[in-house]
């Protein structure tokens, strides 16, 4: 999933992490100079599945926040405005929180006090009840589940949820339902090319609905991940009605879960109530403390960090979903007494990595040559340093199953600066000293000190360097496009949930190129599109984790399509006012699911 800050996803980055470690504070008091960032040891707890929950682990209410409140609004400051509101199409991580507040799905997860997670039922019952080995799976409704309008959601809400999947208007939302049901990569949309606007649907082979209350999925292969994939923003339920407007419903989504949206300024700002449909008693995971939420957008990484450390006014009732510390205003911040102790970090599962257009740049001696050249050390720091991120060697994030510590081919940990030396004996053997290559970043102050940084390190090694500045907000649809004009561009992914397979087959399997596709290279490559293939039918999970790096290996070496650069940290501020404040690893951020404003 990407975020822009990375994509996952969001998009929702459902990381199966039984146990994971989440800071809910981290007090400095003015030692500033002692390093108290996340480690990989904190990483790796995120590596590991999270169990399954029962029937009566997903029974509402969720569980009490210690000391909560009611009552009080929410400022939030967020850098970007929000894309995409139809949760179809939400698979970037600044949506994360948003989708958490506003919509529900079949299933979701719940984190206790010491960050322990359990995948439970969500609008349905448990997390679902397997038969056939997989191939089947059966869910039932609560009851008491409503739109934001009364409306009570069904089982037909649910199949339209689905289905509308398959229309040529959502490109930008996670595939693997779509695919387990009707095909790999982009030949599932022939299963139900118009979605079901034209009155067509699904075969009851492949998605039933024998009653109200009752929704089951026939695959053709087992797909004991299914529960997963269903928490995902992308899945969640939208009604099967007139007020389902298409490619219109971006602009007035219909709301299920504690929050509805009162209003909506593209650019400029949101407001969150109360909805009063929304049952406590049906849901495991949320809280409904606080009246609402005022966000409002524009406010970069400085501005947002700079408001909270005053903490003045309104501020002491802020946060942000996404924005993290301003780095360059780490040290200050760890060093405040107030403000060190209003902090939460994580380890996060997103590798940011520059993108090699394959469809532009065909020799690999010319990738190697700008891999070799990244400088990543220049990079992390720019994002805050060991608070920030860490140098990766590959592409597989320390938190997802198969990651290989000190995995090391292009010599990235070694050389953190990059080897120009070696960049330019490559790109004199591909003939192309002085290749013009065309840069795009996103016109923010982290992507454009980090645009400096990376620009330089590729004109050291002899590459004509052509930088041009894409809008933050749209950056993953504009990147996203197969035709994108440009050669090389920065791009976050992490895993949907901690496995391999939501991490390769999504960025590198060539069938999955369209529009909106996360294989943001244009990877095209027989052999790791068959690998994929054989690897997702081993049903040993240690084995095919094992064929998942074999295959990871063949990408990053034989192929090269993207330059590693570093592994993804978070640091975030809030106000003084704010209660209920702790680390989410599902979104990744803080965990808009606890907070409350004290009184």
């Amino acid at each position: 999933m990407n975020t822009l800050s990375t994509r996952r996803t969001g998009a929702v980055i459902s990381a199966l992490a039984a146990g994971s470690l989440a800071l809910t504070g981290c007090s400095g008091g003015g030692k500033a100079g002692k390093d108290k960032s996340q480690t990989d040891k904190d990483a790796a707890a995120q590596s590991k599945v999270v169990p399954l929950g029962t029937a009566a682990q997903s029974k509402g209410p969720a569980a009490p926040v210690s000391g909560a409140q009611n009552g009080g609004t929410i400022t939030v400051y967020q850098r970007d405005s929000f894309n995409h509101l139809d949760p179809a199409q939400q698979y970037v991580s600044d949506m994360g929180d948003l989708a958490k507040l506003v919509s529900r799905g079949l299933t979701t997860y719940t984190q206790d006090d010491k960050g322990k997670k359990t995948l439970v039922g969500d609008l349905a019952t448990d997390a679902g009840q397997m038969s056939d080995g997989g191939k089947t799976w059966k869910y039932t409704l609560k009851d008491g589940i409503k739109f934001e309008d009364g409306k009570p959601i069904t089982s037909k809400d649910i199949r339209h949820s689905i289905e509308r999947m398959y229309a040529p208007f959502i490109t930008e939302g996670p595939t693997y339902v779509q695919q387990w049901l009707s095909g790999e990569g982009t030949t599932y949309r022939k299963a139900l090319p118009d979605g079901p606007y034209k009155g067509d649907h699904l075969p009851k082979n492949v998605l039933d609905t024998p009653d109200d209350k009752t929704v089951v999925f026939h695959f053709k292969s087992p797909q004991t991940q299914l529960p997963y994939a269903l928490a995902m923003a992308g899945y969640s339920a939208v009604p099967d009605s007139a007020k389902d407007t298409q490619d219109k419903y971006d602009v007035a989504p219909v709301c299920s879960g504690p929050y509805k949206i009162a209003d909506f300024k593209a650019g400029k700002s949101m407001q969150l109530v109360r909805n009063t449909n929304w049952d406590p008693k049906t849901d495991p995971a949320r809280h409904q403390y606080v009246d609402g939420y005022n966000i409002s957008f524009n406010h970069q990484f400085s501005d947002s960090t700079k408001r909270l450390m005053a903490d003045q006014g309104e501020d002491k009732t802020a946060i942000s979903f996404t924005n993290s510390v301003e780095p360059t205003l780490t040290r200050q911040v760890l060093s405040n007494p107030s403000a060190s102790k209003r902090l939460v970090q994580g380890y996060q599962p997103y590798v940011w990595q520059l993108n090699m257009n394959m469809d532009r740049i065909k020799d690999k001696r010319i990738r190697d040559a700008i891999t070799y050249a990244m400088p990543s050390q220049q990079v992390v720091r720019v994002e805050g340093g060991s608070y920030g991120g860490e140098i990766a060697g590959g592409l597989l994030s320390p938190t997802v199953a198969g990651y290989e510590k000190g995995y090391d081919p292009y010599g990235k940990l070694k050389k953190p600066g990059g080897d120009p030396e070696k960049a330019k004996q490559l790109l004199k053997e591909a003939g192309k000293v002085g290749m013009k290559l065309v840069y795009a970043f996103a016109n923010t102050e982290i992507r454009q000190n980090e645009a400096v940084a990376i620009a330089d390190g590729l004109t050291k090694a002899g590459f004509n360097v052509q930088k041009k500045e894409v809008d933050s907000s749209s950056w993953y649809q504009q990147m996203g496009k197969v035709d994108n004009g440009f050669d090389v561009y920065l791009t976050g992914w992490g895993q949907d949930w901690p496995d391999a397979s939501t991490v390769i087959p999504p960025s590198y399997d060539g069938r999955t190129i369209q529009d909106g596709s996360s294989n943001y290279s244009h990877v095209r490559d027989k052999h790791i599109s068959d690998e994929i293939d054989r690897i997702e039918q081993i049903p040993d999970i240690q084995k095919q984790t094992a064929e998942w790096q074999k295959l990871h290996h063949y990408i990053v070496e034989k192929v090269n399509p993207a330059v590693p650069v570093f592994y993804t940290k978070v640091l975030q501020l809030y106000g003084s006012k704010i209660g209920g404040a702790r680390y989410n690893t599902d979104t990744n951020y803080l965990d808009v699911n606890t907070l409350f404003v004290k009184k």
